[in-house]
């Protein structure tokens, strides 16, 4: 009877293999605007995470119709890789939008959404200086092994079936943040 169970017990920890676990790799958060609207998405962008290394973007082409040229400050982004950092700020995101995601908004090894009024989610309150506007979030996902393919020496293989899926997102968002699917 026990070698019985010992051998079930091995099966379901050979079936749980931890390569193919998803986590999420970084959460990006960026604002676009140029001139005053660019310094008050810094200022929005410093608020949300209390950091300041905000990473300046400018522009490498012209629209002239948003009055964009080569080399003009067009955006600003921060990165975070902090995992407790990502919960705590995703769960206040997801909050803000009533828990509901679009599965529009999933591709493949990422999750992308918007957040039209930075006032919606909770803890930020309305400041003069930043006045009305609203940010991207972009989650990052992966499994282990990724950082073979980036290494610069004995760089290796990463094959497709290591990338995550929609339906993988999906799950784990749903799992971990009891959020509804929309259309």
């Amino acid at each position: 009877m026990e070698q019985k169970t010992e051998q079930a017990e091995m099966k379901e920890q050979k079936s749980e293999n931890k390569m193919r676990e998803i986590e999420i790799e970084k959460m990006v958060l960026h604002c676009a605007g140029t001139e005053e609207k660019h310094e008050k998405s810094v200022k929005l962008l410093e608020k949300i995470t209390g950091s300041k290394k905000i990473f300046i973007v400018k522009s490498k082409k012209r629209y002239p119709a948003f009055g964009i040229a080569p080399g003009k400050k067009s955006g600003c982004k921060i990165t975070i890789r902090n995992k407790e950092q990502i919960k705590d700020l995703l769960t206040r995101f997801f909050s803000s939008l009533d828990n509901q995601i679009s599965k529009k908004a999933i591709s493949e090894n990422q999750f992308c959404f918007g957040i039209h009024e930075y006032i919606e989610v909770p803890g930020l309150e309305y400041d003069r200086d930043i006045g009305i506007s609203g940010f991207e979030v972009m989650l990052v996902f992966k499994r282990k092994g990724k950082g073979v393919k980036l290494k610069k020496i004995k760089r290796g293989k990463y094959p497709k079936k290591q990338e995550v899926t929609r339906e993988e997102i999906l799950k784990y968002l749903t799992n971990n943040f009891t959020l509804e699917v929309g259309k």
